[in-house]
């Protein structure tokens, strides 16, 4: 039975390979200390742009636009060199006008597609780098739009701010010098789709600072509530926002130990309640490599993670879609309010991004965005770490399991319906196991094979 589904899983791979593209958006980037002057590249690679130390951008050419498919699938590697703590990285998408060789970040419009945290690696202790995987299929409707790739031109910015200093002092080979991380961006689609001209977008927030103590970070000091009003010019048969956050404030007591109950609003109606935070970090544990670990060398139950984590140095941060179904034509709000933050000492943050994306006709794709423990898991997996074979608890009804190398590469690809499956691996290594069910829900877990 194992070899009967091995072997369906590798013919379906075959046939999706064939009919995939693949675009390096950028490799091999290097970011540098985040407070010190601009430092130039030695060799540029051709399209790119460094905008900062911590941002680089490329714009997206014509063919590649063409090549876009229904869907997208994101992946980002980050290198370890000399910044050994956990920072805080962001892949934009920026509206330029189109014809620009350059732009000034602050003066264009930007949409967060994609949020992560480094880990506490140490660049000369295997695994030196870390993945981070993302379906962004609301976005290809984007890249497809005729209104946007004809007014603007896509930049894609991969951002990383990082410094040296502590990495100059614990990291061997790390004296005197300030680069902190490499990075590399990849895209992969299926087979091209036409152009569109029925898709809107509304940026509303990106990267925003939300505090309570702060002019203009909240709409009232003393609160962490944030709201924005914008208008909808034509009656949308479906429209969602995508929303990233997370809290962030290291001091006794900061927000990043805290978890809170976060609550979005559309027109003063709740659409949705979330609190960050994962189930266990342990699966990272893995990239954390700088002597300490992951907050500490011995591992945590659950429970322990869950009093205090907000998220994972490796990890991804959430993107929640909150769907609205149809919007008529007109004035709408949006509203975050974090009535229980306290940012001990007027210190920390919370980084809000936010969009707006509708249809004037026809529906934006469920699938492909978000993480499950936003509203419980998915799918269960064991045993991990693993010697040669896995299993998955899957839900009931279709599911599409692909499972992905530490390259990006699909090593298997097959349909579910319900059943718990024992799936052969080849190789020892990183995999990173997908889930897609008919319904629309989408999660993702790493499985280490020794």
């Amino acid at each position: 039975m194992k070899n009967t589904i091995l072997l369906l899983a590798l013919a379906i791979t075959v046939h999706h390979a064939a009919a995939q593209t693949n675009i390096t958006v950028m490799d091999g980037v290097i970011f540098h200390d985040g407070y010190a002057g601009l430092v130039p590249d030695v060799a540029p690679q051709p399209g790119i742009i460094k905008l900062r130390n911590d941002l680089f951008a490329r714009k997206l050419t014509s063919d590649e636009l063409a090549s876009i498919g229904t869907t997208l699938h994101m992946r980002v590697v980050i290198g370890a060199l000399c910044d050994n703590y956990d920072r805080i990285g962001n892949v934009n998408m920026a509206l330029v006008p189109a014809g620009e060789e350059t732009y000034d970040p602050a003066a264009v419009e930007h949409i967060e597609l994609a949020r992560f945290i480094t880990p506490f690696m140490n660049k000369n202790i295997q695994p030196d780098s870390v993945p981070y995987e993302y379906d962004l299929d609301n976005v290809a409707l984007l890249l497809k739009e005729t209104a946007l790739t004809t007014t603007y031109d896509i930049w894609i910015e991969l951002a990383v701010f990082g410094v040296p200093y502590a990495a100059n002092e614990q990291v061997a080979g790390c004296s005197g010098r300030n680069d902190v991380f490499t990075g590399k961006l990849t895209f992969r689609t299926n087979e091209p789709a036409a152009a569109q001209d029925t898709n809107v977008l509304t940026p509303l927030f990106f990267n925003h600072s939300l505090n309570n103590y702060q002019e203009g970070a909240t709409d009232t000091l003393d609160l962490t509530t944030k709201s924005i009003t914008f208008t909808v010019e034509n009656d949308l048969t479906d429209a969602a926002f995508f929303l990233i956050t997370s809290n962030h404030g290291a001091n006794q007591n900061g927000e990043e130990y805290n978890r809170r109950f976060h609550y979005a609003y559309f027109n003063d109606e709740l659409k949705l309640t979330y609190k960050p935070g994962r189930t266990t970090c342990e699966p990272f544990r893995q990239f954390n490599t700088q002597p300490n670990g992951i907050y500490g060398a011995s591992p945590r139950t659950p429970a322990q993670w869950q009093s205090f984590s907000n998220w994972c140095p490796g990890d991804v941060i959430d993107i929640r879609r909150i769907n609205l179904g149809p919007v008529a034509a007109g004035e709408h709000s949006f509203m975050l309010r974090v009535p229980t933050a306290v940012f001990a000492d007027n210190q920390g943050q919370i980084p809000l991004s936010l969009y707006f994306q509708g249809k004037t006709s026809g529906t934006i794709p469920s699938v492909g965005i978000g993480e499950a423990d936003a509203t419980g898991p998915l799918f269960g997996m064991y045993p991990n770490p693993t010697s040669g074979a896995f299993t998955l608890e899957l839900p009931t009804g279709n599911a599409v399991i692909t499972v992905t190398n530490v390259l990006g590469e699909v090593v298997m690809q097959f349909n579910s319906s319900g059943t718990t499956s024992p799936l052969l691996l080849d190789r020892t290594g990183l995999y990173m196991v997908h889930v897609r069910t008919e319904q629309g829900s989408s999660a993702r877990k790493l499985v280490v094979d020794r």
